[in-house]
Parts: structure tokens; C-alpha cells; sequence
């Protein structure tokens, strides 16, 4: 059976709709920023929920991106009086970021869609240079997994998105929040992109580096690199007989650094 609201618009697990329910979780999130007379993007508005709380808050514009053509049509209608709104009924990921260019610095507000939330992430990533700051709804798992500092679930997702985001942990969502309901709690991140970050020798190759390091993580650090083309020789003894979830992003990048000469 499909759920749906009182609308008539049913619910489709396809795309991840658990749509947030809890004002003092929408307060949350905007109390950590100030949106006011700023760019405000949200992806994926369901039915209005955040979308209408953003409003309020009088930003300059607020652009919409949601994936769900019903959802898009009625949320537009029903804030059609708003003429700061725009929606976009597009998957955020195939969006070109170069459009929000011209009213840069946009803040972030959204509840992502939690199969998807690494990706889009990464596509914030990309396009940081365009973003002051945000406020992201994501599973527990994710949030704790992103702040991981050494130990079980810390690796590449935690030293990427570490090294050019500064975080914080704002308050954890019970599923009672949503409905439907999911199957895990939920946590909202702030984040603000680093400026002035020192350059990495070839980082695309270091993060890849990164990767094989955490391939399999109990492994130590040059029994996952034996296979690769690089020069074990050049690992310090200080690190030859740690496991990468033992060392931190300073570590591996003298590393790098001893790979690199």
C-alpha cells in the first residue's frame, strides 16, 4: 500500500521521502545560521515542511531543487506568492553549480535524501568556493562516520570531508520526527567550508592513495599498500606497523610527502 497525505500525493521509497515533521528540528537548524537577505538553496523540499520555515526567515532568494515532479508542482503553488522562490524540478546531482555564480555565497538548509547523501556532499564539495556555510540533515551513522577522528569508521569519507570542512554535531533526530518513519536516528551537521587550504601534491592521486590505505582496515598500512606501485621503502618505521585508522590526516599526508619526492 502506498502512503500518502491528506493531498492525495502518495510517498515514493524510490527516492527516500521521510519528511520531517518536528519544528523544534527545523528550529535547529535555523538558529545555526543567518539566513536573512542571504542565498538559501534546500535539495529535495518534499512537501513544503523546511521550505516554508525558510520563508520566514526572509532570505533574498531561495532556490528549491526537488526530484519529485508532484511534489515540486505543489510546493511551487503553495509558496507561489514568495517571489524570492525557485523551483527546480531536477536531480540536484546533474546540476551545474556555475548558475548560482552570480548570487554567491549561498547557504545550504536540507534534509537530505539519505541514500544519496555522500554523493550530494561530494557535489557540495566540488562547488564549496560558491557555499559560506550549511546545515545538513543525515543518518546518525553518516554524521559520526564524517567526525571520526581514529578508530572503527573513521577513514576516507572522515579525512575528506575533514580536511575541507570544518563540522559541528547539532542535536540528534529520533525517526519519531519523520513520517514515515526510517529504521535509524538522524543527526543535523553544520559545516563551513576551509578557505586558504594548503595545497596537496597531486591530490586527486593522494586521495586515491587515501582509499588504498583503508581498503581493508585492519590490515596494517603496508600490507595494503604491498600490491600497489609504491615504494614501501620509503615508509617510515614510525608508521610501518600501523593500520591506517591509526594515523592521523597530518600522518598520512608526511607520507604522501616521502611518496611524492
Amino acid at each position: 500500500m502506498k502512503r500518502s497525505f491528506s493531498d492525495g500525493i502518495a510517498l515514493k521509497k524510490y527516492h527516500g521521502q521521510n519528511f520531517l515533521r518536528d519544528h523544534s528540528v527545523v528550529l535547529s537548524m535555523l538558529t545555526a545560521v543567518d539566513i536573512k537577505n542571504k542565498s538559501v538553496f534546500e535539495i529535495g523540499c518534499g512537501d513544503g515542511f523546511l521550505t516554508r520555515e525558510i520563508l520566514a526567515q526572509s532570505p533574498a532568494r531561495l532556490w528549491v531543487f526537488e526530484i519529485d515532479k508532484e511534489w515540486a508542482d505543489k510546493v511551487a503553488q503553495d509558496f507561489s506568492a514568495f517571489t524570492g522562490l525557485t523551483m527546480f524540478n531536477t536531480n540536484v546531482l546533474d546540476v551545474d553549480f556555475s548558475t548560482f555564480d552570480a548570487d554567491a555565497p549561498w547557504i545550504l538548509l536540507s534534509n537530505l535524501p539519505y541514500h544519496v547523501a555522500t554523493p550530494i556532499l561530494k557535489k557540495v564539495h566540488a562547488n564549496r568556493d560558491k557555499i559560506s556555510e550549511g546545515v545538513v540533515m543525515v543518518q546518525e551513522e553518516v554524521a559520526q562516520k564524517i567526525l571520526k577522528t581514529r578508530g572503527r569508521g573513521y577513514g576516507y569519507i572522515s579525512l575528506f570531508f575533514q580536511y575541507y570542512f570544518e563540522w559541528k554535531l547539532l542535536v540528534k533526530v529520533p525517526p519519531t520526527a519523520f513520517f514515515p518513519p526510517p529504521k535509524v536516528h538522524s543527526r543535523l551537521l553544520y559545516f563551513k567550508p576551509k578557505r586558504d587550504l594548503a595545497a596537496i601534491p597531486d591530490e586527486v592521486g593522494f586521495w586515491k592513495f587515501i582509499k588504498l590505505c583503508f581498503s581493508q582496515p585492519r590490515r596494517t598500512l603496508k600490507n595494503n599498500l604491498e600490491q600497489t606501485h609504491f615504494d614501501l621503502t620509503k615508509v617510515p618505521e614510525k608508521f610501518s606497523k600501523l593500520r591506517a585508522q591509526q594515523m592521523s590526516m597530518t600522518d598520512l599526508l608526511e607520507l604522501w610527502a616521502e611518496f611524492c619526492k
